[in-house]
């Protein structure tokens, strides 16, 4: 989250079956019923960058639409196998996005075998969906923590680098006060060459300055890893026009761009959900053909929240358990992503 400027007949403790979920709740007409590839990775196999697009096996442009855990250090609960089933059998992901918290109360630098072990199970999740999963360094400096980063990515590199459904975030949020040329082009430098020791090819997003969203500050001046994408943030309340002007201008000048997270709320993660705004930001990520992850799966009182609060850590959420924002986002994934068989 930018932190500086996420009809049931149900109660709200019952389960829906995906498989006989009521046409009220699913805007997507089913024209491919007779059609159902295993899973995503299966469809699209093992995922590069060319030009400015996330491409799948044979070369094809694809985009990929998912969920992203909350910080793991403060919403545990949902990093399960079955939250992971549940994102795709019934929010119908391609793709989801596991958080780890770095610095705060919790986190990877006080407790790295407790909070791997969350990331792994998520991972292993994906794995057994068919799902690609990002693996997300949740820091705003970690710069500072270089050499605890350098041992994370490469044991995760090591461990599941064979399997085409891993992408690596190597820093979800860079400060305002950051410099690309002197520090955070270094920085991934350092951390992308250790992946590659291990993993020679999966996707790696290299986070950018002020909260991910100077893109454009990478001209002239790219990573030199072939497999790279750039992080772009957005909360649709509160950055616009101006935003998409920016990620214009990168993409023009061959850019290569990944949105891990986004809302549809306010930059805070709270206030006003603007359907209005997230739908001409839709509107623009599918024209250029920009992958995405929304903000996010958790059951904080707040807008960008997906789950409302007491949701269940093993998914099976009927729509009145969705908020706002949840809800939102889950027609627009099941109106555009393929169906997978459960």
């Amino acid at each position: 989250m930018l932190m500086a400027c996420a009809n049931s007949n149900s109660n709200g403790d019952s389960r829906i079956d995906p498989d006989t979920d009521l046409e009220s709740q699913d805007p997507k007409d089913d024209d491919n019923s007779e059609i159902e590839p295993q899973s995503a990775v299966a469809t699209y196999g093992q995922l590069s960058v060319s030009g400015t697009n996330l491409v799948d096996q044979d070369g094809n442009a694809i985009q990929l639409r998912g969920m992203s855990l909350s910080w793991s250090n403060w919403w545990p609960q949902f990093y399960t196998p079955e939250v992971v089933a549940w994102l795709k059998d019934d929010f119908q992901v391609n793709i989801v996005r596991a958080s780890m918290g770095v610095e705060d109360p919790g986190g990877y630098l006080e407790d790295k075998q407790g909070q791997k072990a969350k990331i792994f199970t998520v991972i292993d999740a994906a794995i057994a969906e068919g799902l690609y999963v990002i693996v997300d360094w949740h820091s705003h400096y970690a710069q500072d923590h270089l050499d605890e980063a350098l041992s994370f990515f490469a044991e995760v590199a090591e461990r599941y680098g064979a399997n085409p459904n891993i992408i690596y975030e190597t820093y979800n949020e860079p400060l305002d006060t950051v410099s690309w040329n002197e520090t955070l082009k270094p920085y991934h430098e350092t951390v992308i060459s250790e992946i590659r020791k291990y993993d020679s090819d999966n996707v790696i997003i290299a986070g950018t300055r002020s909260w991910s969203q100077r893109v454009d500050e990478v001209i002239g001046n790219r990573l030199s890893d072939a497999n790279t994408m750039y992080t772009l943030h957005y909360y649709a309340a509160s950055h616009k026009q101006e935003l998409r002007d920016i990620a214009k201008t990168a993409l023009d000048a061959g850019v290569p761009l990944f949105v891990t997270e986004y809302g549809i709320t306010e930059y805070t993660g709270d206030g006003f959900v603007d359907e209005v705004e997230a739908r001409t930001w839709w509107n623009f990520l599918d024209e250029h053909k920009i992958s995405w992850c929304n903000w996010s799966i958790a059951d904080k009182e707040e807008s960008s929240a997906a789950v409302k609060p007491g949701a269940s850590g093993t998914g099976g959420w009927p729509l009145n358990m969705l908020t706002q924002s949840g809800q939102f986002v889950r027609a627009e994934i099941r109106s555009k992503n393929l169906e997978y068989g459960n």
